[in-house]
């Protein structure tokens, strides 16, 4: 067994314009006053890093490391949720994602993928120089719209999805696999990986790839109805990331999974702090410390009442006050007795009996 890192950060939805949050080192301090010990970057966000020099320059990357060191923070990974979405998008959100890309992309789908792509390489080549080991992204969504079955699916569609979505990302999954990053998609709704089930049928169209894994996120899977701590006796191979976030559900007599369109606050389903929604934490960091997970316990800040700065507080200590560290010894040692095979076969009756 091994001791989960942390407590980290997502600075994603902490990062704005105004100072301290509209750059590295400010964040780095930041975090480190509200007792983080690691940082996840994310990588669109030209504020904390730009991701092509941090590809090709080790000198910018070391630059990065020593800014996070300057607060005695760790970086945890780099994430692209934005730019992997990007690379699978079904036309339904051309528009609505639009935003996620460079303006001059912009009503222009198949210079944007192309864009988002390289995206991609780049962070796996930023990634090895930043000594990282894991990526979180997004996988996409070509299938989202015919999540319900209504009218029924064309005979064929959900598995031609599939296979173009495999056609797009194994190309992206070889070249972190050239620089040993294993690449973790966020399973999440609105992604075509968003159950176990989705990330079975699209590691199969990838040949088992190596570099396909998971992001651990149980807030997205309370939200589905799903067994989230059995899903990690399921998956627990593949999970090499972990973002702590809280959720809820709360199905009534007028809405329930899909949310009615109301805000986050109305909805059945809907984000809270660590702590403050129904997620088992002491049974999740007991079945992954259990299976040997040593990677990091990144916070994901996102709650429809708290502030931000309270959260990320709480969020720090809620993580460390969670994190098992891991004993060097059996606690009933003090008991044992030592190896005698002789007192063995005594204990058991057999002594002196005869083998046939």
């Amino acid at each position: 067994m091994k001791t989960i890192k942390g407590p980290a950060v997502f600075l994603a939805q902490f990062a704005g314009d105004d100072a301290p949050f509209n750059s590295l080192s400010g964040m780095a301090g930041w975090a480190a006053e509200k007792g983080f010990k690691g940082v996840e970057i994310p990588s669109w966000d030209r504020r904390l890093i730009d991701l092509a020099q941090a590809a090709e320059s080790q000198t910018y990357a070391d630059e990065i490391l020593g800014v996070l060191a300057e607060h005695d923070l760790q970086l945890t990974d780099l994430a692209s949720h934005l730019q992997g979405q990007l690379v699978a998008l079904h036309p339904a959100f051309d528009l609505p994602a639009d935003s996620f890309a460079p303006a001059s992309l912009r009503n222009d789908p198949q210079a944007r993928q192309q864009w988002a792509t390289e995206q991609l390489y780049l962070a796996a080549r930023a990634s090895r120089r930043l000594g990282l080991e894991k990526h979180v992204t997004f996988s996409g969504t070509l299938l989202w719209p015919f999540l319900y079955p209504y009218p029924q699916w064309p005979e064929g569609l959900i598995d031609e999805g599939f296979n173009e979505l495999a056609r797009r990302w194994i190309p992206i999954l070889n070249a972190f696999d050239e620089q040993g990053i294993d690449l973790c998609y966020e399973i999440h709704p609105t992604e075509d990986l968003h159950d176990g089930l989705t990330f079975e049928r699209f590691l199969e169209k990838t040949h088992n790839h190596l570099r396909c894994n998971i992001m651990y996120d149980p807030s997205h899977l309370i939200l589905q109805g799903i067994d989230y701590l059995t899903y990690i006796d399921h998956y627990h191979q593949r999970i090499k990331a972990f973002h702590v976030k809280d959720a809820e559900f709360r199905p009534n007599g007028k809405t329930g999974a899909y949310g009615g369109y109301q805000s986050w606050t109305s909805r059945a389903g809907r984000f809270r702090s660590p702590g403050d929604g129904q997620t088992d934490f002491s049974g999740i960091f007991s079945k992954l410390t259990g299976y040997g997970f040593d990677g990091w316990a990144v916070l994901e800040w996102e709650c429809c009442f708290k502030n931000p700065e309270d959260g990320a507080r709480e969020g720090a200590q809620f993580i460390s006050d969670h994190i098992i560290r891991v004993t060097d010894k059996p606690f009933d040692d003090f008991c044992k007795s030592w190896a005698d095979p002789s007192l063995n076969r005594k204990i058991l009756g057999i002594e002196g009996a005869k083998h046939a």
